[in-house]
C-alpha cells in the first residue's frame, strides 16, 4: 500500500474537535455534553443576513469574481473606517473564511523551510497551515502567570534568522483572551521594521475586547504598511461561522498579486455567503451592543466560576471569548478524554479543549485548557458545577 505524505502525517490534529468522537459516544449514552471546546457562537446570527439568504432569486448560482464581489469590498471600507483603518476596496480579498486568508498568506509570502515567529499558546490552525506550505513555526512563550503577556524583545531575537520572514499574531487573543497594548505593538511594529518581516494579524475578535484601552490593529502601526497583512471573518461577530466568508487585507501590491493567483485556482469565495456577509454590514447598532454586553457578562460567570473551583486558575482575559484555565490535573489531555468518556454527574459532563494542542513546545500547557465562553449564562455555571465534580472525582488529581 503506498504511504501518506509527509504534510499529511505531520499535520496535527485538532486540539478543539479531536475528541469528538468521544463527546459522540457520550451524548449516545445519553449524557448532557456542556461545548465549552471550540468557538461557535450560540447567539443569534442578524436577521438581516438570515433575510438576505431567505430573499435570494436567482436562476442561476454563478462563480463570484475570485477576489469577492466588489460590492461588499466596497461597503466593506466603511465598516473598516470606524476602527480608524482606512482602506480601499482594491485593499481587501474576499477568502473563504479567515482559515484560508490565514493559508494564502502562508503560501504567497513564506517558501518551505522559511519560519514565522509566534507567540504560543496560538490557534492551533495556525501550525495546520504552516504545515500546508512547508513553513516552521517558531514560537516565544507565554505564560499564564504572566497572563500571557507578550515576552521582552530578546525573546523574539534569540529566535530571528537568516530563515526568519515574519510574525504571526492574534489579536484578541485565541486561545487566552489577551489584548495586545499599545507597547506591545510597537515592539512587534519595531522587530518587523528592524528585520524586514511580514506581520501577520488575526483581528476577528476586534468587536470584543472589555477593558479601556485602545484596539490597536496592525494597520495602526506606522512605517510598515506594506508589510502588514490583515487577517478577518465575520464567523465570530455575526455568529455566522457557517457561511465561510473571511478577508486578506493588505496595502501590499505584490502580495495581492500573489494571493489572487491562489484565489483564482480555487475560483471563487461562497456566494451566499457573501450575500449574508453583505446584508450583516448593515446590522442594527442594537445588535452588535447586546452581543458585547452577553460576553461580558459571560466572561464575568464564567472566570469567577472558575477560580472559585478548588486549584483552578484563570487569568482574566480582556478579548474574544475565550480563556486558558490551569487545573489541578496531572494531564489535561487525558483529564478531558476522560470527562467526556468515563464520567458524568447526574447525567451531565463538559466538553474542554486540552491547551497543550496550543502550543508546540513539547511538554507545556500539560495541566491548562481552553475553554469557550459561548453558552448561555445558566448553562456556563452548570457546566462549572459539573466540572468541579468531575476535579473532585478525577484520579489524577495533583492537590
Amino acid at each position: 500500500m503506498p504511504k501518506i505524505s509527509i504534510r499529511g502525517t505531520e499535520m496535527p490534529a485538532s486540539p478543539i474537535r479531536k475528541l469528538a468522537p468521544l463527546s459522540d459516544a457520550a451524548k449516545a449514552r445519553g449524557t448532557h455534553v456542556y461545548h465549552l471546546n471550540i468557538g461557535q457562537p450560540d447567539l443569534p446570527t442578524p436577521q438581516v443576513a438570515i433575510d438576505a439568504i431567505r430573499a435570494v432569486d436567482r436562476a442561476v448560482l454563478e462563480y463570484s469574481p475570485s477576489q469577492g464581489y466588489r460590492s461588499y469590498r466596497e461597503k466593506l471600507t466603511g465598516y473598516y473606517k470606524k476602527f480608524d483603518i482606512n482602506l480601499t476596496a482594491d485593499d481587501i480579498i474576499i477568502t473563504s473564511g479567515g482559515s484560508e486568508a490565514v493559508l494564502f498568506a502562508f503560501l504567497s509570502c513564506l517558501n518551505p523551510g522559511d519560519e514565522i515567529i509566534v507567540p504560543e499558546p496560538a490557534y492551533a490552525n495556525y501550525m495546520a497551515f504552516a504545515i500546508s506550505a512547508g513553513a516552521v513555526i517558531r514560537t516565544v512563550t507565554t505564560t499564564i502567570e504572566e497572563g500571557f503577556s507578550l515576552p521582552k524583545v530578546e525573546k523574539f531575537e534569540e529566535l530571528i534568522n537568516d530563515r526568519t520572514k515574519a510574525i504571526l499574531i492574534c489579536n484578541p487573543n485565541n486561545p487566552t483572551g489577551y489584548l495586545y497594548t499599545r507597547r506591545e505593538m510597537n515592539q512587534i511594529r519595531d522587530l518587523v521594521k528592524k528585520y524586514d518581516l511580514f506581520l501577520f494579524s488575526d483581528e476577528v475578535y476586534r468587536e470584543f475586547i472589555y477593558t479601556g484601552s485602545p484596539y490597536i490593529s496592525a494597520c495602526h502601526l506606522e512605517g510598515i504598511e506594506n508589510n502588514v497583512v490583515l487577517i478577518d471573518s465575520v464567523s465570530k461577530r455575526y455568529s455566522e461561522c457557517g457561511i465561510r466568508i473571511g478577508a486578506l487585507i493588505t496595502k501590499n501590491p505584490e502580495i495581492r498579486k500573489a494571493v489572487m493567483k491562489f484565489c483564482q485556482a480555487r475560483l471563487s469565495p461562497p456566494l451566499i455567503g457573501q450575500i449574508a456577509a453583505e446584508a450583516s454590514l448593515d446590522v442594527p447598532d442594537d445588535y452588535m451592543r447586546d452581543t458585547y454586553d452577553e460576553y461580558v457578562e459571560r466572561r464575568k460567570c464564567l472566570i469567577d466560576g472558575l477560580n472559585r473551583i478548588p486549584g483552578v486558575y484563570s487569568p482574566i482575559p480582556m478579548g474574544a471569548f475565550y480563556t486558558v484555565a490551569r487545573l489541578p490535573v496531572d494531564d489535561a489531555d487525558e483529564f478531558c478524554a476522560w470527562c467526556l468518556r468515563d464520567f458524568q454527574y447526574e447525567g451531565e459532563t463538559v466538553f474542554m479543549a486540552p491547551a497543550s494542542g496550543f502550543y508546540t513546545t513539547p511538554g507545556v500547557g500539560r495541566n491548562e485548557v481552553r475553554i469557550a465562553y459561548v453558552l448561555k449564562k445558566e448553562d456556563l455555571r452548570r457546566a462549572l458545577f459539573v466540572l468541579e465534580k468531575a476535579l473532585e472525582a478525577y484520579p489524577g488529581r495533583t492537590i
